[in-house]
């Protein structure tokens, strides 16, 4: 049982910095990659499914844990993928009950080029040296575990 006087840890200043920098970051990051989505005519969610299939055919439902959205919203992103000829749908090798969803190689090319475009991140890490990137890369990774 806690004591009456006992307080919460609060984090001390340098956290609460870095934890307003890490926040700019995403955010950053999120609304350049919404802008380089858009265009290749994409929404942010289109272009993330695609990101996602471009690594792996991917069933719907994990498409859905992992986007952490309904597995109706995937139907309709892949709808609209398939229609653009960027991603099909096809049967999985292991259950031919389920279907997979996987970027064409159009789809690909789309993914490559989205990723290229982004400046957000390849600008202000040029400006790393190697051992300072892999410093950061070390603190990131260890961050989440």
């Amino acid at each position: 049982m806690a004591t009456p006087d006992a307080t919460p840890h609060r984090p001390d200043a340098l956290t609460l910095e870095v934890v307003e920098l890490i926040g700019s970051v995403v955010a950053r990051y999120h609304e350049e990659y919404e802008e380089a989505a858009a265009g290749h005519a994409l929404t942010g969610a289109q272009a993330k499914l695609l990101s996602l299939l471009s690594l792996e055919p991917l069933p719907m439902r994990k498409l859905a844990q992992r986007l952490k959205c309904e597995p109706s919203n995937v139907t309709g992103i892949v709808d609209r993928l398939e229609s653009r000829g960027l991603a099909e749908r096809r049967p999985d090798p292991a259950d031919r009950r389920v279907k997979l969803a996987a970027a064409t190689a159009e789809g690909r090319r789309v993914v490559r080029s989205l990723r290229e475009s982004l400046r957000f991140a390849r600008e202000p890490l040029a400006g790393l040296s190697e051992a300072e990137r892999v410093a950061l890369r070390d603190a990131l990774r260890r961050m989440l575990e």
